[in-house]
């Protein structure tokens, strides 16, 4: 049973890496999944401190991931067309991974910033990059956090 969990564990951990890129996945909190099964399986001794400062590096991660693409959005001159339409076109893009969901962002913040909120070419433009390098960053930040729980994960083995 011991290694089945940590078998378990293991596979959270890189499903935790997948679903930070890939949309609808949420992946800092199934690779903290796998941290708490190894609470309570893994060989080493993790501590409950240990375990509850990454829920709260997990939960402020999930929070940022919402926040920081409107954020950056509104930070270009976006309207929440903009943040709507990365939205939309990241799902759309997923037919065609990993160029389509980087495309679908960026053409779906255009299309939606340019026809719906009315904006030039310019402010719509701006607005597209600003959507989607909020997206890099909280991607970057979700990957940063699930490999370094995935270390941990294989640490306490």
């Amino acid at each position: 049973m011991e290694t089945v969990m940590i078998i378990l564990a293991i596979i959270l951990g890189i499903v935790g890496i997948i679903g930070s890129v890939a949309p609808g996945i949420p992946g800092p909190p199934l690779s903290w999944l796998g941290l708490l099964i190894m609470y309570f399986f893994g060989g080493d001794p993790m501590t409950l401190k240990f375990l509850f400062i990454w829920l709260g590096i997990v939960t402020l991660v999930t929070v940022l991931d919402y926040v920081v693409p409107a954020w950056f959005t509104k930070l270009t001159g976006g309207s929440k067309y903009a943040g709507w339409g990365a939205m939309i076109g990241l799902f759309v893009g997923m037919l065609v991974p990993p160029v389509g969901i980087i495309l679908g962002s960026i053409l779906g913040a255009f299309i939606a910033e340019f026809f719906f909120a009315d904006n030039g070419a310019l402010t719509a433009f701006k607005s597209s990059m600003g959507a989607f390098f909020g997206f890099l960053l909280t991607t970057g930040v979700k990957l940063a956090a699930c490999g370094v729980m995935l270390y941990y994960i294989i640490y306490y083995i």
